[in-house]
């Protein structure tokens, strides 16, 4: 192979991060040409429809896949906590990055933390997990849906009076510069990430075994079994990117030690669960099961798309 085309998002943490993979890339095969190729997809275009209701229909992804289908594209890079955990049939994860800091973190206006804002502050977040957990600590507070890249999200907070702050990936506001900007780092003991937050992830179709192998180069090991943990537990519960469920794994050595989160919608509610073991398939399998043991069906049932 003398080419390789990348296919991405076009915001601008898409590309850094599609920049990122070819980088490494270039590194380990200089002598191949590898090229980004920068899309809008649905998802990014409509900015009006709250996200719960166009997360897991491919609005992010499909014309993506299309180029990997066709040929127009040879890989496709992700955040991996936007990929469904069931991937449509013809595709799959091929790499799975070093992982990022995985933590939410608070950029608050004036330099104020989440325990500090008044009652009755307002937060934005597109995210239904950070939603639902932000009320759990904070139930006087309103979380108002804010859509768009960060560079969007960034802006609306500054001209949105009524806004005292916004929830962001941890990984995301660093690789884009603005660490100055976050007023804190939220534990995951007070917000658990995504599944899968902080990976970066390389797609490929799934009758390209070339580009498999290629791309392989930069997989790494300890993010894969930690994030396989993660979404296994999100497919278990039958969860997708915009459900309450939070899920965090580590790797001790061959010893996966995985932490989950479901929370109702109000912030009521939560089951925390934890489990430790070494296939990550099972280790997310049987904490789901710990967390439906615990209730977490109920809590599931009244989220909007079942789909964190």
């Amino acid at each position: 192979m003398k080419r390789l085309v990348i296919g991405t998002r076009a915001s601008e943490l898409a590309v850094w991060q599609a920049q990122w993979v070819k980088d490494r890339l270039v590194e380990a095969y200089p002598d191949i040409e590898v090229e980004l190729s920068p899309m809008d997809t649905a998802g990014d275009r409509d900015l009006s429809t709250p996200l719960p209701l166009v997360d897991g229909k491919g609005v992010f992804t499909a014309e993506i896949e299309e180029g990997l289908l066709d040929g127009t594209l040879d890989a496709a890079v992700h955040s991996l906590k936007d990929l469904p955990t069931a991937l449509p049939d013809g595709f799959v994860i091929s790499a799975y990055c070093q992982r990022h800091d995985p933590r939410d973190v608070f950029l608050g206006k004036g330099g104020c933390t989440l325990a500090e804002l008044p009652e009755g502050a307002r937060v934005g977040t597109s995210s239904l997990r950070r939603a639902a957990q932000v009320r759990h600590v904070r139930p006087d507070v309103e979380c108002a849906s804010i859509r768009g890249n960060l560079a969007t999200r960034w802006r609306k907070l500054q001209e949105d009076e009524d806004m005292a702050g916004i929830v962001l990936a941890a990984s995301g506001v660093a690789r884009l510069g603005w660490r100055d900007r976050i007023t804190e780092y939220l534990s995951p003991d007070v917000v658990m990430p995504a599944a899968g937050q902080g990976v970066i992830a390389v797609e490929t179709a799934a009758g390209r075994a070339d580009v498999a192998e290629l791309v392989r180069v930069v997989n790494h090991e300890d993010s894969e079994r930690a994030v396989r943990a993660e979404r296994a537990f999100l497919a278990a519960l039958e969860g997708g990117c915009q459900t309450p469920i939070g899920a965090l794994a580590v790797c001790v050595g061959r010893a996966i030690r995985f932490s989950g989160a479901v929370c109702s919608l109000d912030g009521a509610r939560m089951v925390r669960v934890s489990h430790v073991g070494e296939d990550p398939e099972a280790v997310g399998r049987e904490a789901a099961r710990e967390a439906f043991a615990r209730g977490a069906v109920d809590l599931l049932a009244n989220a909007d798309g079942r789909g964190a």
